[in-house]
């Protein structure tokens, strides 16, 4: 929807370019419902009108996440096959403007891939339904206005093979065609490219992939253990709160239940609760008077050692005290 066409400018080089602005729906849950894209379309000089026609489209959506990182090139090449038959072929690549880290990289791998097919399988129905349209109107067309088209169609000339421009045959090939055998190597392991998709021969961005599923896989399994461990902590709380609550509504009940009823009743409790006063006043007096028999004690043995100690030093001689000094 909204969609805004900027009218062809032709370039120094030959080709054309046009710059197309449109807001297209999301399904992603992940993303917002619509995002914004600048599709920048380039026609080759090597096009011919009713013969075959390359156009390269960049297209950048934005509103997405980390839309910054990449952006997509999308190839349509469409040639005449017959007098009412022609062949699109259409070849895509994902660039990156700067290199994510693994993660972020397979997240928008797998998206791009995923939104691609949507939105080719889209044009696809579209250009039946077209398809079908057009036939409909030629059915439905007098038999002089059929013979009349297709006069004026034989008589129109068609270019041979041999007129063609030289570098037709390279401007035809997929976009991710390269110019020289370094950038063919270069692309040829770009993850996410349509050579890496095609390719059968294990590259290291297979073992990369390979690798960052093993990392998903390891941190989903360590997040659900630890779902499981906060349920069965939670789960232990509240059991602990539950029983706390038990405990003290069955200790108010005990205590509801032992309360005196009577002034003799009152009289045995007052009577028992003395005697257990009287009893741990006893034992403290016990253990007060225990006590100060040890000091006692310590003290006597004390003095006795202090004596012994004194008596000692004054009956020996002093000849001897200066000799062991």
């Amino acid at each position: 929807s909204d969609i805004i066409f900027h009218p062809w400018k032709k370039e120094e080089n030959g080709n054309q370019t046009r710059v197309i602005l449109y807001t297209i729906t999301l399904t992603n849950p992940l993303a917002p419902k619509t995002a914004t894209v600048t599709e920048t379309q380039t026609m080759y000089k090597a096009s011919q009108e009713s013969e075959c026609y390359v156009i390269d489209a960049e297209v950048l959506t934005h509103d997405v996440p980390y839309h910054d990182y990449f952006y997509t090139i999308n190839r349509y090449t469409l040639t005449r096959v017959a007098r009412n038959k022609s062949r699109l072929r259409v070849s895509t690549e994902l660039r990156y403007r700067k290199q994510p880290w693994g993660l972020v990289k397979s997240f928008i791998e797998k998206n791009f891939w995923s939104g691609l097919e949507d939105y080719f399988r889209h044009l696809e129905s579209e250009l039946t339904k077209t398809e079908s349209t057009y036939l409909a109107e030629v059915h439905r067309q007098s038999p002089k206005e059929k013979v009349s088209k297709q006069s004026t169609v034989r008589r129109r000339k068609r270019a041979h093979a041999h007129l063609r421009v030289p570098h037709l045959e390279e401007v035809l090939s997929p976009v991710t065609t390269p110019t020289d055998e370094e950038v063919a190597h270069r692309i040829k392991h770009v993850a996410g490219s349509t050579q890496t998709r095609h390719i059968p021969e294990e590259s290291p961005s297979g073992f990369h992939l390979q690798s960052v599923s093993k990392l998903l896989l390891v941190i989903s399994f360590v997040l659900v253990l630890l779902v499981i461990l906060n349920m069965m902590l939670f789960y232990k709380l509240w059991m602990l709160e539950y029983t706390t609550q038990t405990l003290t509504a069955w200790q108010g009940l005990r205590l509801q239940e032992r309360l005196p009823q009577s002034q003799t009743e009152w009289a045995q409790l007052l009577e028992s609760q003395q005697k257990y006063h009287d009893s741990e006043l006893q034992k403290w007096h016990e253990i007060i008077k225990s006590s100060v028999m040890l000091l006692d004690q310590m003290k006597d043995s004390l003095i006795n050692l202090q004596n012994g100690i004194g008596s000692r030093d004054f009956g020996s001689d002093p000849e001897e005290k200066r000799k062991r000094f």
